[in-house]
């Protein structure tokens, strides 16, 4: 009677089964890998939401804030911000949120306005009010506003995040300068990515002098110091341009300097890639060099420019930003972050009315957000890693 012997050098048939994730595993794309990575980044996830939020505000501005962002009050200049209460002053509890009206006067000592919360006004808030007009989308004339108070003579005041020197609503202010500062790095980000790629792209596949003279033009660029010529630049613009031709001349300068970054990586992946099995069969397939470059060898690389080019638009943002405050950026009346940022300049004027640093709390979140952001995608980006 013969035993039957089991090999223990070959596998148990058992173990070879593969469970449901790991068969998942296996049939799924490459973007669906890539999404089930970059959902496990908590705070990539969160970043993400929050500039979806961030780009909702830039597109309709008008309707979320509350006032005409240059609507004047000479009667509360600096007025600090009203908080939204639920419980008055007699310690009721209310289900529609209110808030209390302002009283001012001017101290005739230091010519400063005074105000004191007046609990006998009391004003709650409805949504969908009626106030200034203004173009939703660009083209949709309406005066519907998310929030505010029913005032239909506009006599009452609301100012949540404050007044500045010209007794305007900040908030308005902020909101609408969401979409000059958000916009403003995504549109310079795709020019950077445009030039990136076509320089690099060229850099890396010819090689030779054209090689050497790209590689030395964005030598020469990479030693200037940025500030001084982002200031020479912006120096240079017209001052009797209007405010979107500043817009547009901001942009094309901040892309002007930003692409070389990108156009390195670009170069440095096309010269690993030309010596490639499949470029070369692609070249005796008969594949014009157009094809070859976009269809077969960008695609390659792709996600790791989507991340940078993610890491890109913060410091995009704050270079506008650093130029608006410095007076050399975005003029009024175009409003910005970094525009608001510069009544801040003035010491007095921040010693009166510290909620003008509000705007720099938008900034430093934006920043953070992208930040967190292309960490998640370049994480992403290679699934496979542990």
């Amino acid at each position: 009677m013969t035993s039957q012997v089991q090999n223990p050098e070959l596998p148990d048939e058992t173990d070879a089964i593969p469970t449901a994730s790991e068969e998942r595993i296996y049939v799924a794309s490459q973007l669906q890998l890539m999404w089930w990575k970059f959902r496990k980044h908590r705070m990539a996830v969160i970043s993400a939401i929050l500039i979806l939020l961030m780009y909702v505000v830039a597109i309709i501005p008008g309707f979320l804030a509350p006032f005409d962002p240059n609507a004047h009050n000479s009667g509360f200049i600096f007025a600090p911000p009203q908080p939204i209460r639920f419980v008055d002053a007699e310690g009721n509890f209310h289900l529609r949120p209110f808030i209390y009206g302002l009283t001012g006067e001017r101290d005739m000592d230091t010519l400063a306005m005074i105000y004191e919360t007046d609990t006998s006004q009391m004003y709650p808030l409805h949504f969908f009010v009626r106030g200034a007009s203004y173009k939703l989308l660009g083209f949709i004339e309406t005066d519907i506003h998310l929030f505010g108070i029913d005032d239909p003579e506009g006599d009452v005041t609301m100012y949540l995040l404050g007044s500045d020197r010209n007794g305007r609503d900040l908030l308005s202010r902020m909101i609408y300068g969401t979409q000059i500062s958000m916009s403003i790095g995504l549109v310079g980000v795709l020019l950077s990515l445009v030039l990136g790629i076509f320089f690099g792209g060229i850099s890396g596949y010819y090689g030779g002098a054209v090689d050497n003279i790209i590689q030395r033009l964005i030598e020469f660029l990479r030693s200037i110091p940025s500030i001084p010529l982002w200031l020479t630049l912006s120096a240079a613009l017209p001052s009797d341009w209007t405010g979107l031709q500043i817009y547009l001349g901001i942009t094309i300068i901040l892309s002007f300097v930003g692409w070389t970054g990108l156009a390195r990586v670009v170069r440095g992946r096309f010269l690993s890639l030309r010596e490639e099995d499949f470029v070369l069969a692609a070249q005796l397939y008969g594949a014009s060099e157009r094809r070859l470059i976009f269809r077969h060898m960008v695609p390659l690389f792709l996600s790791h420019i989507i991340a940078s080019l993610t890491l890109a638009i913060p410091n995009m943002i704050l270079s506008e930003t650093a130029l608006s405050f410095l007076g050399l950026g975005l003029r009024p009346p175009t409003i910005s972050w970094g525009v608001l940022l510069k009544e801040a300049q003035n010491v007095q004027s921040l010693a009166l009315a510290p909620w003008l640093f509000l705007p720099g709390i938008a900034v430093v979140v934006a920043v953070l957000a992208f930040n967190f952001l292309g960490d998640g995608l370049r994480d992403a980006a290679d699934p496979y890693a542990r």
